[in-house]
């Protein structure tokens, strides 16, 4: 069994988040003007390790928390309007702080095979369900009913195996819209699904010195302009000219490489828009269980990545789908059924923290245990795991810091708390008994 210096974990965590910075920053966006009762810190573990891996959460239970974790007694009052746009910047700066962090000391490395790029990088949203009272700011894009919903757009590392940018938009925004590139994209690859499909995307992408991995969307048929190394045999050679899709039967199953010519138009500038043609490469593979082709468009060589390796490659956009699935099942991303707007975008900033805080400490554990054996921690299973035992996490980080939690301190939260606050409401057995 492995064995970890003691506080290893809780001092990772202060170094990731450290008290005087979670304090400044409380200052700066005004989450903390004169009250003294609340304590960025302590506020700021209790909302990730303690409220953001529960499944049922509300702010009464979390106004208990903090008060078992402070031994400070705060009104309903004070508590609840805590909750307010300077909430929701506080917890905004803490997760680019926290993917800042994430990416000093990556979880993995890229293999040889993928030595010539920076990173792997995936890009999705997720739709979250939200009031009906919410409708208005943002409404959903396909409903009948009154309906409300909201976009999460995520942009994943490989090497951090974490998120490396995170938005919120409205559900009825494109997903193209989503994703802004520039001279950031040098050296790395995207992988792409089809709703970002966008030709003058992938021209932006090339000129801006990276790569992408994307399914080539069902309309398009461009021409094949050449063949490469793989398919030289003289029975390719007359595929030449000829629209792919055209030319897919007559392959009998056969991989295809080629280069093909995508025609588009460029973004519009000055009131006119230029139509211009770029060459990309085109993998065809046939999938024998579904038993048709699949047809992928990219830009990165041959000699770097053969077909089969590009098909490979793409598959790992599952990653993003098994984050989304963590984030909702483990740290109730979707779990927003508060009518309030600041509280609503509150939770979903912590889901996003939880999910950071979970894989610092998912880094310790796979950097203890190196070699083959680190391939057996999935996703999912750590994430359970990590659910299960964040509360006693949360007791290491705040006596680390200096709070010390006591059973005195858990008795006055009975005291305070067990109390209704409806003081005037009748009780049917109050004559009776008492």
């Amino acid at each position: 069994m492995t064995k970890y210096k003691e506080s290893i974990a809780e001092n990772r965590l202060r170094a990731m988040f450290p008290e005087e910075w979670l304090r400044n920053t409380a200052k700066e966006t005004g989450l903390i003007k004169r009250e003294r009762k609340i304590d960025p810190v302590i506020i700021f573990w209790v909302l990730t390790l303690g409220f953001g891996v529960r499944l049922q959460r509300s702010l009464a239970s979390l106004k208990r928390q903090y008060e078992k974790d402070s031994a400070e007694t705060i009104s309903d009052s004070s508590w609840y309007y805590r909750f307010t746009p300077e909430m929701v910047k506080f917890l905004q700066l803490c997760v680019i702080h926290g993917i800042e962090d994430l990416a000093k000391e990556p979880n993995r490395k890229l293999t040889d095979k993928l030595d010539t790029f920076k990173d792997v990088l995936i890009q999705d949203s997720t739709i979250l369900r939200l009031h009906k009272s919410l409708s208005e700011k943002f409404p959903a894009a396909r409903s009948r009913n009154v309906a409300a919903g909201i976009k999460v757009s995520v942009l994943v590392s490989a090497i951090a195996d974490g998120p490396k940018k995170v938005a919120l938009y409205g559900e009825r925004t494109a997903e193209s819209k989503t994703l802004r590139v520039g001279p950031w994209v040098k050296d790395r690859v995207i992988l792409l699904d089809l709703g970002f499909y966008k030709h003058h995307m992938f021209a932006k992408i090339s000129e801006n010195g990276g790569y992408f991995v994307s399914r080539l969307k069902g309309n398009v048929n461009p021409v094949i302009v050449s063949i490469n190394g793989e398919n030289s045999g003289d029975e390719f050679q007359n595929i030449m000219g000829k629209p792919v899709r055209d030319i897919l039967p007559q392959l009998e199953g056969e991989r295809l490489d080629a280069i093909v010519e995508i025609p588009f138009k460029r973004r519009a500038y000055r009131g006119k828009q230029k139509q211009d043609t770029m060459n990309f490469r085109l993998v065809a593979i046939f999938n024998e269980d579904e038993q048709k082709y699949h047809l992928y468009l990219t830009n990165i060589q041959k000699d770097v990545l053969d077909s089969k390796d590009i098909a490979t490659l793409y598959g790992a956009r599952w990653d993003i789908e098994l984050l989304f699935k963590e984030l909702k099942s483990k740290y109730a991303l979707d779990l927003l059924e508060s009518k309030n707007e600041q509280i609503m975008e509150a939770y979903i900033w912590i889901s996003i923290l939880t999910l950071l805080i979970s894989r610092r400490i998912y880094c310790l554990v796979r950097d203890a245990n190196p070699g083959k054996k680190m391939v057996r921690y999935t996703q999912l299973r750590w994430g359970t795991i990590f659910a299960e035992t964040a509360s006693d996490l949360l007791t290491s980080v705040l006596n680390s810091c200096g709070f010390d939690k006591t059973f005195e301190t858990i008795m006055e939260v009975y005291d305070s708390q067990a109390l209704d606050p409806h003081i005037n409401r009748e009780r049917f057995r109050s004559e009776w008994w008492a």
